[in-house]
């Protein structure tokens, strides 16, 4: 497919799970992808040459989130990169997909783990959008990962959903804000999706698989792929008029 021809797209953390379904659909859409990461060069590296190897183009880019500097930092790697792949300044799709979560609840969290989780979750996402300002193009494209907690509520999660509202608050203010320059702003929030950090109490635990699947309407857990079509319909033209919403991929559930 071309719908992104020519576009660039950073995707934060992209080695691994929904953000490597995203970076991958993004990439086989004809778009120039920054593959973001923490800690794990490896998958990263991995990421990109799956992409590479099918035709696309991809780069990855090392930034700690959630410490002082992280924007910046990702940002001086980003440029460093296009350098490199002879790509022009700039970026037209940003995909905020980066995030950590803990299970405890309000009496077992922690202020360390609060600072954590908000640092990473919502702190990091809005100063790189801040200095993404002068970075994104007109007609560009932000998107926020978010999560069914949301609108079910979850207790054992409490910190995690709590930025995951503060994300939603964000993604309709940005909308009006950038509206002016063509840049629409969404979130998409997606519900259990069977990535390899769950792999073990969910993926390879058949009861716990069928219950959370239970919950959808499809009665099946999310897959990454599922998620990143979302992804890949509001980066293209044709979701030019979606802005400022939340769209929900949990598969209905709870519904």
């Amino acid at each position: 497919m071309t719908l992104l021809n020519g576009k660039t797209a950073l995707v934060t953390g992209g080695s691994r799970g929904i953000g490597r379904a995203i970076a991958t659909r993004l990439a086989a859409d004809g778009a120039l992808v920054a593959v973001h990461y923490g800690t794990n060069e490896a998958a990263a590296n991995d990421t990109v040459t799956a992409i590479t190897g099918a035709g696309g183009r991809a780069f990855a880019v090392r930034a700690e989130l959630g410490v002082p500097g992280d924007a910046q930092a990702l940002w001086s790697a980003f440029d460093a990169g296009l350098t490199e792949s002879g790509a022009e300044p700039g970026v037209d799709i940003v995909v905020n997909n980066a995030g950590i979560a803990s299970s405890n609840d309000l009496a077992r969290t922690t202020e360390a783990e609060f600072d954590k989780i908000v640092a990473v979750n919502v702190k990091a996402p809005f100063f790189i959008l801040q200095q993404a300002l002068n970075q994104l193009r007109n007609n560009g494209r932000v998107i926020n990962i978010s999560s069914g907690v949301t609108r079910i509520a979850a207790p054992a999660i409490i910190t995690y959903s709590l930025t995951k509202g503060a994300i939603h608050t964000l993604t309709f203010t940005l909308a009006k804000q950038l509206g002016e320059r063509g840049i629409t702003v969404n979130s998409v929030v997606p519900g259990i999706v069977d990535v390899d950090s769950n792999a073990v109490w969910l993926r390879e635990n058949p009861e716990q698989l069928a219950f959370w699947g239970s919950f959808s309407a499809f009665n099946r857990v999310g897959q990454p792929a599922d998620i990143a079509d979302v992804v890949a319909f509001l980066a293209s033209d044709e979701a030019r008029w979606v802005t400022g919403q939340h769209l929900d991929a949990t598969g209905g559930a709870h519904l």
